[in-house]
């Protein structure tokens, strides 16, 4: 699958209320639920198992009001180039010439609080330097970003405002192949808000190929609920009207939908968000091996019927894994009693840990099956983070201070190696600011608005430098 295929989009928000009131969101076990009018009295009961709801109406009229328009505006440098013709007359006069340029953007999102907070996707959002939002009712916010996370591409973003309608989450693991989903968005642009479209559950745990290097986690739930750019970020509602994804890519030749579209499954967006909401950033788990999907061979090996399970390729050392006793060749087919059949399976149920969370991992080794305690570590993805040796995560590597000064302990292979950076390198500038300890590197690179200049000496003592763009 060539990676223009892949074209990314939004969707709108989720609410509860329907042509007659409010709605108390009905849980998956009810049957019935009350609908109340603005002062809070009680105005029908409606059953969704009687005639009254045959179809997506209720679902429908108790997700839309909660589903939002979202638009942003992002600046950039244009840079104009002089003809060598005025340049040979006016020298230094005739430079290139840079200019601040405006382009504007949309997709949508989906109110999970009452006091503003909403769900969009990270690439809704990402660069903007103004988004505005506008609800179902017509009435626009302007909206501040509160945290984004690129590896689930799910952001938060918040609006001033109270008593707004949301959505509920409901239990994505729950979702069954063939049940029937709706999609909301803007499809297309503002003119088309509201747009509410009907699939069935496709596939689930769904991967797409990456061809940025960049970690991501995915197990998208795949639809043919009909999607097209400007719904990313929107909801995919079940039929009880609650939140079981935030509408995020399609898969297409032409950039329009043709039959495939994926969801950020609700199970990961809830995690995310609480922690945006809690601490501000992602505290995300790492168990720290290298898996692939298990072969037959593989598994008749390890004594299974059927594989399903991931086989361990590689442990970095000194991670969670490593101090619990993984080895490589050992086969994980459980965590926590959580069955694991996939690489995506597995990323899932990490993802749900955070740092320091303990949990037990089942595995098959020589035919036999044992169980080893693991207790998790922070993910080395995470930009700011402190190792138990002293070292801190950027942007995929580690540096440390050493008696040469700020030093790439390891480069990793994130966006600073890509950028050129290498083990042994000792960081002397960030953005023309010198840096005397890793923290003065991570506080400078957060304040920088679009990229991070490194300069400094090389492992061979030649000046060196490297830069990247920010996207986090």
């Amino acid at each position: 699958m060539a990676k223009n295929f892949i074209t990314v989009l939004a969707s709108v928000l989720l609410s509860g209320l329907t042509a007659y009131g409010i709605v108390k969101a009905a849980t998956p076990a009810e049957t019935s639920t009350p609908v109340y009018n603005e002062q809070g009295e009680v105005v029908k009961t409606v059953n969704l198992s009687l005639s009254d709801y045959p179809d997506f109406t209720f679902a429908a009229e108790n997700a839309v009001e909660a589903v939002v328009y979202v638009q942003v505006t992002v600046k950039y440098q244009q840079q104009y180039l002089i003809d060598p013709f005025f340049r040979f007359f006016f020298g230094d006069e005739a430079q290139p010439q840079t200019r601040e340029q405006e382009r504007q953007g949309a997709g949508s999102g989906v109110i999970i609080r009452p006091d503003g907070y909403i769900v969009t996707n990270n690439h809704v959002v990402q660069n903007a330097t103004k988004i505005e939002v506008t609800l179902n009712n017509n009435k626009t916010y302007p909206a501040t970003v509160i945290g984004t996370d690129p590896a689930t591409d799910v952001a938060l973003i918040k609006i001033d405002a109270s008593g707004l309608p949301t959505l509920n989450f409901a239990d994505s693991d729950k979702l069954r192949l063939g049940e029937w989903v709706l999609a909301i968005g803007s499809p297309l642009g503002k003119e088309l808000r509201s747009t509410i479209t009907a699939g069935i559950v496709s596939a689930k745990g769904r991967s797409m190929p990456n061809y940025n290097g960049e970690f991501k986690i995915e197990s998208f739930i795949q639809t043919d609920a009909a999607v097209n750019p400007g719904n990313s970020g929107g909801a995919l509602v079940n039929k009880a009207g609650e939140l079981v994804g935030i509408n995020t890519a399609i898969i297409s030749t032409t950039g329009s939908y043709t039959g495939y579209s994926f969801a950020v499954p609700s199970n990961i967006v809830k995690k995310i968000v609480s922690d945006l909401i809690d601490f501000g950033s992602v505290k995300r788990a790492k168990l720290g091996v290298t898996m692939s999907p298990l072969s037959e061979k593989q598994a008749k090996d390890a004594g299974l019927a059927t594989p399903d399970g991931v086989y361990i390729a590689e442990v970095s050392k000194g991670s969670a894994a490593d101090k619990a006793g993984v080895k490589k060749g050992d086969v994980l087919v459980e965590v926590d009693s959580t069955l694991i059949k996939t690489p995506s399976d597995l990323q899932v149920v990490v993802n749900n840990f955070h740092p320091g969370d303990k949990a037990t991992l089942e595995l098959i080794r020589d035919g036999k099956r044992i169980q080893l305690p693991v207790e998790f570590q922070g993910s080395a993805e995470a930009t700011g983070t402190v190792a138990e040796d002293g070292s801190v995560a950027f942007y995929g590597a580690r540096i440390g201070l050493t008696g040469k000064g700020v030093e790439i302990l390891s480069a990793g292979s994130g966006k600073l190696a890509q950028a050129g950076g290498e083990d042994g390198f000792v960081i002397k500038f960030v953005n023309d600011q010198k840096v005397n300890k890793p923290q003065d590197v991570i506080d400078i690179a957060k304040k920088a608005r679009r990229s991070i200049v490194i300069e400094g000496v090389t492992s061979t003592g030649r000046q060196g430098y490297f830069a990247f763009g920010k996207d986090e």
